[in-house]
């Protein structure tokens, strides 16, 4: 059984394998419960989040991944989310490999939105700013680099200098990158904008989002979590990863629609129907497009495999 830990998976996952292997998931034949969702209550500080997210590719691989998401850890320098993912065989159930959970996540995050942006974000989009300087800042902005031709990177958080040390990092990476104070102004001039936040409110006002915009809305998990203002729904094209998951947890897309701002027939498609050719993503260069994920557990299984076969010489 290989165990393969943080290092390991980051190396097993490059951008444009990891990316395919997610398009290929979606595009196949896994099967994908609802993933099980539990608050739990951390004495003095914010709840804590346990999902356990299983998937299964019939007679070939089962996985399933237990991750926990700690919002206070910002306050302990340690990472909000952590993992563990299991993967089996989907033939006789022996457990195949055990893989760093909070690194799988980060990338296969990263990957989604980027495998999303070449359907939805312009062909030419050059500038992208990032809200948010947890993990999953820099990997958004080298997956997002990895199918547009992107020159400048801004990042922008709560904190200067945690937004200060993300932007070093990335330009360690051969990245422009540079810290902002100014989210409006940034955004005004983005092409592509990410938010990586557990925001309890809006951070990017559609307001502020010029023609061609693409807005990829990464964090808000929980109904009550929302990156994005009701400008900024009733402006865009609206896509998600899965429609299940976001109608039911995702606030950008929950509290617009209970409040009538967004209707279900306005989604326009979940990314399994970009990937297909089912919806032929974005129509025109001046479209406004949003995309919300909230995770698939598909996904997981793709990384999970990918890195399997890699380190296993499967491949």
């Amino acid at each position: 059984m290989l165990v393969l830990d943080e290092e390991q998976t980051r190396a097993a996952l490059p951008w444009p394998e990891l990316i395919e292997a997610i398009a290929a998931m979606f595009a196949g034949e896994c099967v994908m419960p609802v993933r099980h969702h539990h608050d739990m209550d951390v004495p003095g500080e914010e709840s804590a989040t346990l999902l356990l997210m299983p998937a299964w590719v019939p007679g070939l691989y089962a996985g399933v991944k237990a991750v926990s998401v700690f919002p206070g850890n910002v306050r302990r320098s340690l990472p909000a989310i952590s993992g563990t993912y299991l993967l089996s065989s989907g033939a006789t159930g022996e457990m195949l490999a055990v893989i760093d959970g909070g690194e799988l996540t980060a990338r296969r995050t990263a990957a989604a939105s980027a495998l999303a942006a070449r359907y939805l974000a312009r062909p030419d989009a050059e500038e992208m700013l990032v809200c948010g300087t947890g993990r999953l800042s820099l990997n958004l902005m080298l997956a997002h680099g990895t199918t547009r031709p992107i020159k400048r990177y801004r990042i922008w958080g709560r904190s200067e200098q945690a937004a200060q040390k993300i932007a070093a990092e990335a330009r360690a990476f051969g990245l422009d990158a540079e810290a902002t104070a100014d989210r409006e102004a940034a955004a005004r001039t983005a092409d592509i904008i990410s938010c990586a936040t557990l925001s309890g409110e809006p951070l990017i006002s559609g307001e502020w989002l010029k023609p061609g915009t693409h807005l990829d809305l990464v964090g808000a998990f929980k109904p009550s979590m929302r990156e994005s203002d009701d400008e900024a729904i009733r402006r865009a094209s609206v896509h998600v990863d899965t429609r299940a998951g976001a109608t039911s947890e995702a606030g950008d897309i929950v509290q617009p629609l209970k409040s009538g701002v967004l209707r279900l027939s306005d989604i326009k498609s979940e990314l399994a129907e970009l990937v297909s050719g089912a919806h032929g993503g974005r129509s025109h260069d001046e479209e406004i497009t949003l995309f919300k994920s909230v995770g698939a557990a598909l996904e997981d299984l793709a990384g999970a495999i990918l890195a399997y076969e890699t380190v296993a010489g499967r491949k």
